[in-house]
């Protein structure tokens, strides 16, 4: 396994835990503030997870993609990913 596999596999693992958390808190009727904050922080650590999966993938496929001269699908891919991004 790569090191840049490890780090996403942390970074999920983590998400995980803190779903869990949240879940708990949910079921313990805790404060919705506090509930808001750790939704946040989950979804923090996913758009980071996210973010290298995407890099690797525009260091790898991407570029391979172009050395082989297909590019523009996989640009359109990222650009279809940057879209859902922004909104």
């Amino acid at each position: 396994m790569t090191d840049n596999n490890t780090q996403i596999l942390n970074l999920l693992k983590t998400s995980r835990g803190q779903l869990e958390g949240i879940i708990k808190m949910i079921e313990d009727n805790r404060y919705c503030v506090d509930i808001s904050k750790q939704i946040l922080a989950v979804q923090a650590q996913l758009k980071k997870a996210n973010l290298k999966i995407l890099d690797r993938h525009i260091k790898s496929c991407v570029r391979q993609a172009f050395a082989e001269g297909n590019g523009d699908e996989k640009v359109n891919e990222i650009i279809d990913i940057i879209d859902k991004y922004a909104k």
